[in-house]
């Protein structure tokens, strides 16, 4: 049950999909869609793509030849018409629906068998065929980038940079820090690579207002910095949890018990397209291990090159961790309290194992 209700009420899926439902939108907001087209038809499944595919050649197809169908039968160049001797035909071979169909489609696709033609003897037909041409290159050239734009999404590459399953706290160069992993599957660079995160949670602000998905603000860093990451090998990323940190509270037993989601972004531009491109992730506390620390994952092999394991990618192994974030500080006051103290000179310190050897009287 509790993992139904962690998979219900997470925001962002593992796989950077927005888990939210819009309700109650008005019919003018459904129309500014219809507005949009390109983006809509960039964005539908591929399913209806290939749908409207076929939907736009056959259906145009046959569109013109019931037009064609129509010149004709007014020309009276149809089979069961009539035809007198002399008569001169618009179209040549033009004698029923099936024939206009097939004349359609070999006008529109530019196959040109050469069993059916123009007589060039109405002017009407002229008009017919440059109008279905030049909407045929367009369905063309529309169809071609709706396909183009669809191969080539950002969000593709994205598929190539993941996440660590879960997060970690342990100590790192004296400090309590929760650690991710990410790692970019691809020899190819992310340009001018940034990584942040938003805590999203319920809170209720002095006047009683309860604001849901309240977001803040989460620094990741690593030893380099924050910003242009040289993302040519997995990262571990890092935030400090100090008193700005909305962690700083935690401990190791309140860890689980709390309600919130840190959605993890990084954001890049592919050095092979030029795209920009953002991965997402979450993690909820149940995916957060306190006292863990990750399985190290590069080495180096005989002939100098670096090796990445990435079945090590996501393990991680107990370290000694704070309890708390403030374990330090309480254990220092606690020392200095000791230091505090007055000594007695008649005290005196003995071993146990002194006591237990000396004789009983």
């Amino acid at each position: 049950f509790s993992g139904h209700r962690n998979r219900k009420t997470r925001l962002v899926t593992k796989d950077g999909r927005c888990n939210i439902e819009f309700g109650n939108i008005e019919y003018s907001n459904h129309f500014a869609f219809v507005v949009d087209f390109w983006t809509t038809f960039v964005e539908i499944r591929w399913r209806f793509v290939l749908l409207l595919f076929v939907a736009s050649f056959t259906g145009s197809w046959f569109i013109f030849s019931l037009l064609w169908y129509w010149i004709a039968k007014s020309n009276g160049d149809l089979t069961e018409q009539n035809r007198t001797d002399g008569h001169v035909q618009c179209i040549d071979n033009v004698n029923g629906l099936t024939t206009a169909f097939l004349y359609s489609l070999e006008t529109q696709t530019t196959i040109g068998y050469g069993g059916r033609a123009l007589t060039g003897h109405c002017a009407g037909t002229v008009a017919l065929i440059i109008i279905q041409s030049l909407i045929g290159v367009f369905i063309n050239c529309f169809m071609c980038g709706v396909i183009l734009a669809k191969i080539s999404l950002p969000k593709k590459r994205a598929k190539t940079v993941t996440f660590s399953n879960t997060a970690v706290i342990c100590l790192k160069k004296g400090s309590l820090c929760l650690l991710i992993r990410v790692a970019n599957l691809r020899k190819t660079l992310l340009i001018g690579s940034q990584i942040y995160g938003k805590l999203l949670r319920t809170t209720t602000t002095p006047d009683g207002e309860t604001i849901i998905l309240d977001q803040v603000d989460i620094d990741f860093m690593v030893d380099a910095g924050k910003d242009n990451l040289f993302f040519v090998c997995p990262l571990t990323l890092y935030h400090v949890i100090n008193r700005s940190s909305p962690f700083y509270e935690l401990s190791a037993d309140t860890l689980p018990q709390q309600d919130f989601e840190l959605v993890v972004f990084l954001d890049g531009t592919a050095e092979s397209t030029s795209s920009a491109c953002q991965v997402r992730t979450s993690y909820i506390p149940q995916e957060i291990q306190w006292g863990y620390s990750f399985l190290p994952i590069i080495s180096r092999t005989k002939t100098g090159k670096y090796r990445v394991d990435f079945s090590n990618f996501s393990r991680s192994v107990r370290v000694t961790t704070p309890h708390c974030r403030n374990h330090n500080r309480h254990n220092q006051q606690n020392h200095n309290h000791w230091k505090l103290g007055i000594d007695n000179p008649g005290f005196q310190v003995i071993d146990i194992h002194d006591i237990q050897n000396s004789p009983t009287v």
